[in-house]
């Protein structure tokens, strides 16, 4: 692929910190000589958007290369979740679905995965879905059938969504039928998650829920988190995609939970 597909060297140091990020989001790795002559900037140039984007948490650099390394940082910037998973998570967005009737009320986080399950929700109405993800209020504001409940509380612009204990008191003062999140890892039979102040918001959406359902895609196996959200004995149901290794699998279903697998097209 050329160079000129990316952009050229004349384009601010952000827009193309952005592109780079996103191609090595998309292909795992690139060496830094690959990147200038993509770019078409020098390798100094290319070793301080480098040096940048380590800095963010979204790379990181290697001997002779860069790679997409998932951190806390990255965890928490949905311009960054949003480009990665997208077939895995849309296939458990169409599992999600199976598991709605009209009439429910459904509570959806603030992860890129029920984002996917928020746009195909128009289907299933009349429903009534809470969420503290400003990206699914705009997604189904003006849907007909569906009736919004914005959970407020502290803003966070990386996440585009609503945390903190105004948060969590508003998640405690209303009771869903279903709730589908997801999470930053699975280890040992928990899900683990990078942000305290996030994981208190889902543990308190997990409390108001009739039912949960944890949907992880497998890249979110073989992952590290710094904080244990719960047992996946916690929840009613766990939703993979067909992508999961078998290990993965088997040690999932060695945990005394209910796993489905949603095919991926």
């Amino acid at each position: 692929m050329s160079a000129r597909s990316f952009g050229s060297g004349r384009e601010g140091p952000i827009r193309r910190q952005e592109k780079i990020a996103e191609y090595v989001l998309e292909h795992g790795s690139a060496s830094a000589k690959n990147l200038a002559e993509l770019f078409d900037v020098s390798l100094m140039t290319v070793h301080r958007d480098l040096d940048e984007l380590e800095r963010q948490g979204v790379l990181r650099k290697l001997r002779g290369k860069v790679t997409a390394q998932p951190s806390s940082l990255f965890d928490s910037n949905v311009r960054y979740r949003l480009r990665s998973a997208k077939e895995e998570k849309e296939a458990l967005a169409r599992f999600a679905l199976t598991q709605i009737e009209p009439g429910q009320s459904v509570m959806l986080d603030e992860s890129t995965t029920s984002l996917a399950v928020a746009s195909l929700l128009s289907s299933k109405t009349p429903l009534t879905v809470i969420t503290n993800f400003l990206m699914t209020l705009n997604r189904l504001g003006g849907i007909r059938g569906i009736e919004l409940i914005l959970l407020g509380g502290e803003y966070i612009p990386s996440l585009e969504a609503f945390s903190g204990v105004v948060c969590e008191a508003a998640i405690s003062a209303v009771r869903a039928d279903v709730l589908f999140m997801s999470t930053s890892a699975v280890s040992g039979c928990a899900a683990l998650h990078q942000e305290e102040k996030i994981m208190r918001n889902k543990r308190a959406m997990m409390d108001s829920s009739k039912r949960r359902i944890l949907l992880v895609d497998h890249t979110k196996f073989g992952k590290v988190a710094l904080h244990k959200l719960a047992p996946l004995s916690e929840f009613d149901l766990v939703v993979v995609d067909s992508g999961i290794g078998r290990g993965y699998l088997e040690e999932l279903q060695e945990c005394s939970v209910d796993v489905k697998v949603a095919p991926l097209r």
